[in-house]
């Protein structure tokens, strides 16, 4: 049965008012709907957030076109439309009216992705939203119930999960090729630190009171705006969770597809030093400093089968998997055991080249035209983004906590539930349900 809906605008409308968006109401003329965009069909693109990872993303498969863009700063969104004959639009509210679309690429900052996700489900739009998926851990489940509710196709952009020679490696694991597991080594990612840089003048076309959104406005500085300068957006607090949720979002991703906890997370995590101090960047500088003071303490988390993954030296895609018969090293694009001949024997039995990749966009499209669930779909962005944030939290508290993924709580531990999600300024609230 195809994954669509049809509401009237009045049952839409409650359901906005409800969700506390009134101000982002999208007409119900642009709904999904029984018929629209057949599997045979042309298939209208849109994309919130026309930067750099944008415009990695724009090889399509032959039935997908780019009609749209929307983007804070207008003239990039702008330089998309004018190549590729859309629209352009510095509201993505606007694009999400529009007919001609069909889907969206959510490829903003960290910050944005969750509340445009919200709205581009509630316009009847599928989803591809970029890695990490989400800024907080709250966030995750708020677009994991608008996808479900509004029966939308949403791949998370961890691209890793559609390159054949790691699925094959994280199945060897769990096949127990190398026997029970017994411990995990991960890369030790950094947090984040805090920005306190000057004020520069804001560039002609960019609405930075927008671009800002549920963060706190603060002075438009150019290091800030770019998403790895000096240092970037993804490296601050405010607008990203750092290289934690960077990468770390490919690293940690592999851990729980490789040990089947795609669909939950640890139970326990824990640092081996006190709370994290990060350092505020007040003049443009190279990542190192912050990175170095930002991988301390070093964190590790147990799941409930007593698998326990400590962040140390393992490869930034993947992981290193010890287990009682040998070890798997899954990097991207990369899998390697010793003793040797596991990883050599799955290889060759999968019938897989080592250098293949497959399309995570046209299993996404697939997904798309079947009403299937993706590859990465957004239940497993959201666990895999929740490893990220649990990760960072220890680190600002610097104690041991218990964590339930079933109700995705601290147990009994309020401080540490206030940093399930964050407060945000008027009007980009997100709803208290979708």
């Amino acid at each position: 049965m195809a994954r669509s809906a049809r509401f009237s605008r009045r049952r839409f409308l409650s359901t906005a008012a409800a969700a506390a968006v009134a101000p982002y109401v999208i007409p119900s003329g642009v709904l999904a709907a029984e018929g629209r965009a057949g599997a045979n069909e042309r298939i209208g693109i849109g994309y919130i957030g026309a930067g750099r990872r944008a415009h990695q993303l724009m090889g399509l498969p032959k039935e997908g076109q780019i009609v749209a863009a929307a983007d804070a700063y207008l003239p990039r969104a702008e330089e998309v439309a004018t190549k590729n004959k859309g629209k352009a639009y510095q509201d993505y509210r606007k694009l999400l009216e529009s007919r001609d679309v069909d889907a969206v690429f959510i490829a903003t900052p960290d910050h944005w992705r969750a509340l445009a996700t919200i709205h581009a489900c509630q316009a009847g739009k599928d989803v591809y939203g970029e890695k990490p998926m989400t800024l907080t851990i709250h966030e995750g489940r708020l677009m994991t119930d608008a996808v479900r509710k509004y029966n939308r196709v949403f791949q998370t952009g961890s691209q890793q999960r559609s390159m054949a020679v790691n699925r094959v490696a994280c199945q060897a694991v769990r096949d127990g090729l190398i026997g029970k597991i017994k411990m995990v080594i991960a890369s030790n990612y950094p947090s984040p630190w805090e920005c306190d840089l000057p004020e520069q003048p804001v560039p002609e076309g960019l609405d930075w009171d927008m671009w800002c959104g549920p963060t706190e406005v603060v002075p438009f500085h150019n290091d800030i705006f770019t998403p790895r300068a000096n240092p970037g957006w993804i490296s601050f607090r405010p607008w990203s969770g750092g290289e934690v949720t960077g990468w770390g979002a490919h690293g940690l991703d592999q851990i729980q597809w490789a040990l089947g906890m795609c669909k939950t997370g640890p139970v326990e995590i824990w640092t081996d030093g006190p709370a994290l101090k990060a350092p505020v960047y007040s003049k443009p500088e190279s990542r190192k400093r912050g990175d170095e003071l930002c991988q301390k303490p070093s964190v590790f988390y147990r799941y409930a089968n007593g698998v326990t993954v400590k962040l140390d030296n393992g490869p930034g895609g993947g992981a290193i998997f010890i287990g009682d018969k040998g070890t798997i090293t899954i990097d991207r694009g990369s899998f390697k055991s010793d003793p040797k001949e596991i990883a050599e024997a799955a290889i060759k039995e999968s019938g897989i080249r080592v250098s293949q990749s497959e399309d995570h966009i046209g299993d996404w499209f697939e997904a798309m035209k079947s009403r299937q669930e993706p590859i990465a779909d957004v239940e497993i962005g959201h666990r895999s983004s929740t490893v990220c944030h649990l990760i960072n939290i220890a680190r600002w508290l610097g104690r041991k906590l218990q964590w339930d993924p079933d109700k995705e709580q601290f147990i009994d531990d309020d401080e540490a539930n206030r940093l399930v999600d964050r407060p945000r300024r008027k009007p980009y609230e997100l709803p208290e349900h979708v």
